[in-house]
């Protein structure tokens, strides 16, 4: 029995900032604007290049400056950073960014750890955030974390989700991120979760952002799709993880989820052969074999 599939999808590669922030070893700062430039040609409209985060918190990303003024921007294509306060907005303002995101987390253990503040205390720090990037002509994204589970407090409560959710959105983003941050989410879960938000939230102000921590984050993009979600975040060869939780590994590998997508016929604008060859680039420059499925079967056939 056919399902009532959409006809398109959003992909937003969060590959130059999600998937390197986690990296043992630091990609050389011309190396990552390569990348970044590669993954301006493939068709992808949205992608998240780095973070304006304090560099003692976040080493592998403390070039943001340099890598956000030294790519070659294309028309058409947004590009995004994620910023932890007013004096992070000032360096994606200084790059003249397109657009920047602020984060926080569904659990107060988690936030404290990510953020070294309470829920509540978060709140206006972001707000005075959003505000100041509104006023510049931003766009602003918000990125929910442990909202399937968390690894200090286990299980998330979906009325806390729900609430933290509906603070974000009364600041003024445009687009809430809901992140699997430690990989524990099952397709069941997820619909339950998405029921209760989609009350008061609609699809269209959701996106989904799954870790592949235990091999459920394409199930994960089916159960959304079912439930009119249609914007999804990847990382390219499925890099990254959040270094503030223990056990998260990599990303829902976007060369994945492309190969899933094109196959059951809806669009993403994205070129699949261009983002492999992006994908065999990164790949060189970490020096490690990549996890994703798509990037696995495409060296094994070149080796074969």
């Amino acid at each position: 029995m056919s399902k009532n599939w959409p006809a398109a999808v959003t992909i937003k590669e969060v590959g130059p900032r999600d998937g390197l922030q986690n990296e043992k070893g630091i990609v050389k700062t011309e190396d990552k604007i390569a990348w970044i430039n590669h993954l301006s040609q493939t068709g992808l409209k949205h992608i998240e290049i780095t973070s304006f985060v304090n560099p003692k918190w976040i080493p592998a990303l403390a070039d943001a400056l340099e890598v956000a003024q030294g790519i070659t921007r294309v028309d058409g294509v947004t590009y995004s950073a994620l910023v932890p306060n007013l004096r992070g907005l000032e360096g994606a303002l200084q790059a003249n960014l397109d657009e920047v995101a602020v984060f926080m987390s569904s659990t107060e253990l988690h936030n404290k750890k990510n953020i070294n503040k309470s829920i509540d205390e978060t709140f206006p720090v972001l707000k005075e955030t959003v505000d100041e990037a509104l006023r510049a002509g931003k766009i602003v994204r918000g990125y929910l974390s442990t909202v399937f589970g968390c690894p200090y407090e286990g299980a998330t409560d979906v009325k806390q989700v729900a609430y933290v959710s509906e603070k974000l959105l009364e600041m003024g983003i445009h687009e809430l991120s809901l992140g699997d941050t430690i990989g524990v989410a099952n397709p069941r879960q997820v619909q339950e979760v998405l029921e209760v938000l989609l009350k008061t939230i609609p699809a269209n102000k959701m996106a989904m952002h799954f870790h592949d921590t235990r091999g459920t984050a394409m199930a994960n993009v089916l159960a959304s799709l079912e439930m009119g979600i249609t914007t999804f975040d990847g990382a390219l060869g499925g890099l990254g993880g959040c270094p503030y939780a223990p056990g998260a590994s990599g990303n829902l590998a976007t060369d994945d989820l492309l190969y899933m997508l094109h196959g059951m016929g809806i669009k993403t604008g994205v070129d699949s052969d261009r983002m492999m060859e992006a994908a065999k680039f990164i790949q060189d420059k970490i020096g490690r074999p990549l996890p994703s499925h798509a990037l696995q079967a495409a060296t094994a056939v070149c080796e074969s």
